[in-house]
């Protein structure tokens, strides 16, 4: 297998692990608080809560002062917010993009598959954040014993050229399909000029998208890549674990040829199904000498990797078929002895003081019955993103919000409000 050139290695960066809202959110505010030109951010999640009211008003402050602001929220992720919340910011001219927005059936949201998953900002092209932490209450621990447990990171340098051009071409694109009958020149916004992006650190950093288009399977193709040349350590923690075989099968051989193969899922999950769909892999890794520890304090929404002393990877990839093969994702992928050192020692703190380490005598009985629903549900979750992707939904829909003037409707769903105003345009 040989690397992939679509996702060129920088040289020359800083990176910060941020872990949680407590580390996140001050960082992410103070920088979009200074932006001068423009601020681009995807997210799935956005919520009118203590963490996403503070972060509207930032974008709104930022727009008034002249910047560009582009933001874009996946239509199921963010279906509650109300067209107030939203109108404060398209009325001082905020774009606001909303990714395959639908309207409810039944008072049920529809767009269940193939979502946009990404968590990105994109300041004054200078400074980017990438991880699996959305703008919501539930990343800080004050939410209470179901906040989350979570990474990202902060990145300056050349990769920033990377991730800039990708969100800016993102918006682009949406844009265009607004705008079909107008000449490409007449659509076109005024680019702003991207800085120089010097050499600011020894970081080597690569950029890597999973979409529906030209990267189908490039995330996991890089952990693969990753995973085979392993020769001593392979810690793996993600919340949503249930990969093809391939990977599987990557992990098992790399614990028989003697690496150190550990896995940090979830102990306490954030959904009933994720743990039992899990331990249905337990057998097969814990055979071939993979350690398994679940995360027991509160749930685990990491999506982070180290393996040797030189590879560590940190982004919004699950492994599991939503991510691998339906979602829209991103993750940055780096090879520094000193950032795999930190990672590496934040992921051991977490298997010493939160997690227990799972015994074979304790994975639940594999009988006939169970073993057929593994066999079932593992390969209808394989399959069915082919299944999906065979129908013209699978191309990317996107809309653009604009500020809803008429009256609150006090009977009116907030849900069903973002879908509604977002439909129409």
């Amino acid at each position: 297998m040989k690397d992939d050139r679509r996702h060129p290695w920088r040289a020359g960066n800083r990176v910060q692990l941020l872990e949680n809202g407590e580390a996140y959110y001050p960082r992410v505010l103070e920088i979009v608080n200074a932006a001068e030109k423009e601020i681009f951010v995807e997210t799935f999640i956005l919520f009118d809560d203590p963490v996403g009211k503070p972060f509207q008003q930032a974008l709104i402050a930022a727009a008034r002062r002249g910047c560009r602001v582009e933001l874009t929220v996946d239509g199921y992720g963010s279906a509650n917010l109300t067209p107030e919340f939203i109108g404060e910011m398209t009325s001082v001219g905020i774009q606001f993009h909303v990714y395959r927005p639908q309207p409810k059936v039944m008072g049920m949201r529809t767009n269940l598959f193939r979502r946009l998953h990404r968590k990105l900002i994109v300041v004054d092209g200078r400074i980017a954040f990438c991880g699996g932490i959305n703008i919501a209450f539930d990343h800080v621990a004050d939410f209470g014993p179901t906040s989350k447990q979570d990474y990202a990171v902060e990145v300056e340098g050349p990769i920033v050229r990377d991730i800039h051009r990708f969100v800016e071409l993102s918006v682009a694109k949406s844009e265009a399909k607004q705008n079909r009958l107008k000449r490409w020149w007449q659509r076109r916004k005024q680019a702003i000029p991207e800085p120089e992006h010097a050499s600011v650190g020894s970081v080597n950093a690569m950029f890597v998208i999973r979409d529906n288009e030209r990267h189908h399977d490039d995330i996991e193709r890089q952990y693969r890549l990753a995973i085979k040349s392993a020769r001593s350590r392979i810690v793996i923690a993600n919340a949503y674990f249930f990969p093809g075989w391939r990977l599987l099968r990557n992990l098992r051989d790399a614990a028989r040829r003697g690496v150190d193969v550990t896995l940090i899922l979830q102990g306490k999950p954030d959904m009933w199904y994720v743990k039992w769909v899990a331990e249905n892999l337990y057998h097969y890794l814990m055979k071939a000498g993979v350690r398994i520890y679940e995360y027991c304090e509160r749930p685990l929404h990491a999506k982070v990797a180290v393996i040797d002393d030189h590879w560590a990877t940190v982004g919004s990839s699950n492994l599991d078929p939503l991510s691998l093969y339906l979602n829209l994702e991103s993750n940055l992928v780096f090879r520094d002895a000193a950032f795999n050192a930190h990672l590496a020692s934040r992921l051991r703190h977490l298997m010493q003081q939160c997690c227990r380490e799972v015994q074979w005598d304790s994975i639940p009985h594999r009988d006939i019955r169970r073993q057929l629903f593994v066999f079932i549900t593992y390969h209808l979750g394989r399959r069915f993103p082919a299944w999906a992707g065979w129908r013209p939904a699978h191309a990317q829909k996107q809309g653009i919000a604009a500020p809803d003037s008429r009256p609150p409707d006090d009977q009116r769903e907030a849900p069903g409000s973002l879908q509604a105003q977002s439909a129409k345009h």
